[in-house]
């Protein structure tokens, strides 16, 4: 049964249109899901009670039930959340000073085949819809409801490549955005690719205020296609081409997503290649440790090269920041938990 978390205002409105119910309807609802986080249509106590059944017999609500928990020192957070069609997906709660953070899911699997990352150990299986991003959100909104806090930032940088995805993604995103929904702001909202030009192109037409990252984590073809296989199809000057346009046609800044990689991507060398590619566009690096993965030979640069790294961008005219560590005392990385739990369901 799909989620009504799946639909748009205007799509909310188109279908209560079909029973026979006003516009005005959709915002009630609007209200009940996103202003109180109610679970069941039956709270709804100013709607109809045709109407209330009707929903119910086609909509549920909360598409995720948590299966593990785990929370870091640093109070990071990672559940993983079983579909209704008993599939699993990750999400994160991450706290800066600045608000709580979620970091959102957007396929079960990823077939982008990054060596370094965990969530590609599970291949893609399906796309998730707009309502199950949605229920990743309102799942964790209904728990920090008790501290009186909400969700004020969102990153789509999850298990799965947004852009392979990328209706769904735009929706769920509107849904969060609007103003009768979440209200997270379009600045808060960030989408990140792997350099899918296409999506690219396509997000930049839109002329969205979503803020853009790009995964890039090489300054070169030859390192990036090693470490990276989308770098076949859209090589990194394609790939800069494409940003130099969505950044003109939209007037915004792009932040380029770096893991830093001991030995293989972390070099001197490699910090003046990536400041000379990407100098003079309206665009800052940010650095982040590697979460090691324990199926690669991949290791985490230490603190001392990681601010060599950075200061190597800045001496050359790069702006840049250097992320601190998120539950690396748990699994931290994108598709751990969840490939853990394949991995012991499998054993047993």
């Amino acid at each position: 049964m799909e989620t009504i978390y799946s639909l748009t205002l205007k799509e909310l409105e188109t279908v209560l249109g079909e029973y026979g119910q006003k516009p005005y309807r959709a915002k009630q609802i609007y209200n009940w899901l996103y202003r109180k986080h109610v679970l069941t249509f039956e709270e709804m106590t100013d709607l109809p009670a045709s109407l209330i059944e009707a929903l119910s017999a086609r909509y549920c609500i909360m598409p995720v039930t948590l299966v593990d928990k785990q929370v870091a020192r640093d109070g990071t957070a990672k559940y993983l959340f079983e579909l209704t069609d008993g599939s699993s997906v990750e999400t994160v709660l991450m706290h800066f000073n600045f608000g709580e953070s979620v970091c959102v899911t957007t396929q079960i699997g990823c077939s982008m085949g990054c060596a370094f990352c965990a969530s590609g150990l599970l291949k893609k299986q399906r796309d998730l819809t707009a309502g199950e991003m949605v229920g990743q959100i309102m799942y964790i909104q209904r728990e920090l409801d008790e501290a009186e806090t909400r969700v004020n930032n969102v990153v789509v940088m999850g298990t799965g490549e947004p852009f392979d995805n990328y209706d769904n993604v735009l929706d769920f995103c509107g849904v969060i955005n609007s103003d009768h929904g979440l209200a997270i702001g379009a600045r808060h909202i960030t989408i990140s690719t792997c350099g899918i030009v296409p999506g690219i192109d396509r997000f930049a037409a839109g002329h969205y205020q979503y803020n853009l990252a790009i995964s890039l984590h090489a300054p070169n073809n030859e390192l990036r296609t090693r470490l990276m296989p989308v770098n076949k199809a859209w090589p990194i000057e394609t790939l800069i081409d494409s940003l130099k346009r969505y950044s003109t046609d939209n007037h915004r800044k792009i932040t380029f997503e770096y893991i830093l990689i001991k030995g293989v991507n972390d070099r001197d060398k490699d910090a003046v290649e990536l400041a000379e590619l990407i100098r003079g566009m309206n665009a800052y690096v940010n650095l982040i440790p590697y979460n090691e993965v324990e199926e690669n030979d991949f290791r985490t640069s230490d603190e001392k090269t990681s601010l060599h790294f950075y200061d190597v961008l800045m001496k050359h005219g790069v702006k840049a920041t250097l992320r601190s560590k998120h539950g690396d005392d748990i699994d931290a990385a994108c598709g751990q938990l969840r490939a853990r739990h394949e991995r012991n369901r499998s054993a047993g």
